[in-house]
């Protein structure tokens, strides 16, 4: 396919992408983490447990889409955009950016006082570098990048082009971290010089990452003396840590312990809507769910009103897109009607083979009552679905795989924009899904192409209706996410991806 037929298109909309960037570019050429608040002590220790484990500091491998490798990067590293609570993209290490006319050319330059921990100079090699090793790697950030290249123009300035228009090159951004440009992958295993808020003092992977302030970050230094991440996979021990006092804070909390916490004086509660939908993949190119009509009937055959309202009824909702409300591409889809009758006369004429079990996959051991109430309403129609639950390294070994039949994941659009989900999961090219529809990969190249707004939720519309009609997967649920954090806790903000930022708390 020629993408020049956009070109006129992307003219047009210069104005409007100059506009966005000086606009962003004026509030954010001295962006940093936020100010304790005045009534904050400085030193002593600060433990959170989230709901995921860390189990590697690698912020560009196979392992960096990882809530838990998120959550350390976030700590230790830092980005040349980062996007606020709301989807504002603001500067981090850039100052200033600027596209050329068609959004082909990206040029930032970057801020002059970040340093690594050891106290060398972070320069345009380092952004260079990390840009190549993310590409290197081919892990999940990799993908928002395919066919871009990156040069620096002097000490402080880097540009990244691209082979076509990427109007959404800043929100791919905010998920690229920077490292030493030159540092070997071992390192990352250990102790990675860092640049963020916090840097490495020990880490014991899927166990404990404890973190001590960065002497030479840029923004303003966290106030405590020790950050502990610990990874305490069962929810009951996570809110008795919590209750008392092992922990200071945790999230990702079931919605039948919320009002037990709300009860207690000495926590504070919140729930925030996340940019999370609940996504489980067909995997495609397995002969048995290849039709539409199979996946479609697998999807009709489970009451997912119901097992929300049971499960779920406070930070839970029946989701009607593919990414959720907040992000740029939303558009909303008619709601699947809950009919195992229809499913089962549906399975019998595409000829489903009811003998053969159907593995779903999936990591996070709290959604462990939601798979079993999917796989025994698929029980009634006759289709055996098996949940099995896996470690965070093999799920994303045999996702990439496409080792399963059906995958789960809380998916999130940590960019508030659909590019980074739908136009990097659902293309041909990405092999995500087993699942490939070159009117699909037409329809996101459109959207990935052009600067005008209103042009780009117009295409990821009928790209999202695409992928809901077509049942490239089942897509249940709209995801808030509760918080609980103890009171003596200060400068703790919830956050929409589950990444709170740690650089601002006191205790």
């Amino acid at each position: 396919m020629k993408h020049g037929f956009f070109r006129p298109r992307l003219l047009a909309a210069a104005a409007i992408v100059a506009a966005t960037v000086v606009a962003v570019t004026a509030c954010s050429s001295n962006a940093t983490t936020a100010t304790p608040t005045a009534s904050a002590k400085a030193g002593g220790t600060v433990t959170v447990a989230g709901p995921y484990s860390t189990d590697s500091l690698d912020p560009h491998g196979t392992a960096s889409a990882a809530a838990g490798t998120a959550l350390s990067s976030e700590s230790i590293f830092a980005r040349l955009v980062k996007p606020t609570t709301t989807g504002k993209i603001i500067g981090d290490l850039a100052t200033k950016w600027t596209p050329n006319t068609d959004a082909t050319q990206w040029k930032f330059t970057l801020r002059k006082d970040a340093e690594f921990s050891d106290g060398s100079k972070l320069t345009a090699a380092d952004v260079v570098g990390s840009f190549n090793r993310a590409i290197r790697l081919a892990g999940p950030v990799a993908g928002n990048f395919a066919g871009d290249t990156i040069s620096s123009d002097s000490t402080y300035e880097v540009t990244i082009t691209a082979k076509l228009p990427t109007p959404a090159l800043l929100g791919a951004l905010t998920l690229l971290y920077i490292t030493k440009g030159d540092a070997s992958d071992a390192s990352f295993q250990t102790a990675p010089l860092a640049e963020g808020p916090y840097e490495v003092q020990s880490f014991t992977p899927s166990q404990t990452l404890v973190l001590v302030p960065n002497p030479h970050y840029f923004g303003k230094k966290p106030v405590i003396k020790q950050l502990i991440l610990r990874n305490i996979p069962d929810v009951t021990a996570r809110l008795t840590a919590l209750q008392t006092g092992e922990v200071q804070a945790t999230w990702g909390i079931p919605d039948d312990q919320v009002s037990a916490l709300q009860s207690n004086t000495d926590i504070t509660t919140a729930t925030v809507p996340s940019t999370v939908v609940t996504t489980m993949w067909f995997n495609s190119s397995r002969p048995a769910l290849s039709t539409s009509a199979v996946r479609n009937a697998i999807w009709e055959a489970v009451d997912f009103k119901t097992i929300i309202k049971s499960l779920y009824p406070n930070t839970g909702s029946l989701a009607n897109s593919t990414v959720a409300t907040n992000i740029l591409g939303y558009s909303a889809e008619a709601a699947k009607k809950f009919d195992p009758k229809a499913a089962k006369a549906a399975l019998v004429k595409a000829g489903f083979d009811f003998s053969q079990p159907l593995q779903i996959q999936y990591s996070d051991g709290q959604y462990t009552q939601f798979i079993q109430a999917i796989a025994s309403d698929l029980q009634k129609v006759g289709v055996t679905a098996v949940p099995t639950l896996k470690d965070s390294a093999t799920f994303l070994k045999d996702l990439l795989a496409l080792n399963w039949d059906i995958n789960f994941q809380a998916l999130g659009t940590p960019t508030f924009d659909a590019a980074t989900n739908l136009g990097r999961l659902y293309t041909c090219a990405a092999k995500r899904t087993g699942y490939c529809n070159p009117a699909l990969d037409t329809v996101l190249a459109d959207a990935g192409s052009t600067s005008d707004v209103a042009n780009r939720k117009a295409d990821y519309a009928k790209a999202n209706k695409i992928i809901w009609d077509d049942a490239v997967g089942m897509y249940p649920m709209n995801l808030k996410i509760a918080y609980a954090w103890s009171k003596k806790l200060k400068g703790f903000t919830p956050d929409p991806s589950f990444l709170p930022n740690l650089a601002t708390v006191s205790y």
